[in-house]
């Protein structure tokens, strides 16, 4: 698949980045190249080939999923600079 100057242009403004005129067909021919390696990563045959999510076949520790309150409300307030009740409490900004 091949990608023109208008569609760089377009895909440079999806991504809102500023590209200038003069550097579109670099960038064309960049997409393009970039489609070319995908195309070709398509042509590979990888049937009877689970997926994987890491390079070691291992499985993470989990905690239980338990709701606390953390337990720390007073080592949290004191690098407060005013805390009230047990609460931050910050300077009123709307009248």
């Amino acid at each position: 698949m091949s990608i023109d100057t208008d569609t760089a242009r377009k895909v440079a403004k999806l991504a809102r980045i500023r590209v200038e005129e003069a550097a579109l067909p670099e960038l064309a021919r960049e997409l393009s190249g970039i489609l070319t390696f995908m195309e070709q990563l398509n042509e590979v045959d990888v049937t009877g080939i689970e997926p994987m999510v890491s390079v070691t076949p291992m499985r993470l520790r989990r905690r239980a999923d338990v709701v606390t309150d953390g337990g720390i409300q007073a080592e949290v307030l004191k690098n407060a600079p005013l805390a009230r009740e047990g609460f931050f409490a910050v300077p009123k900004v709307v009248e």
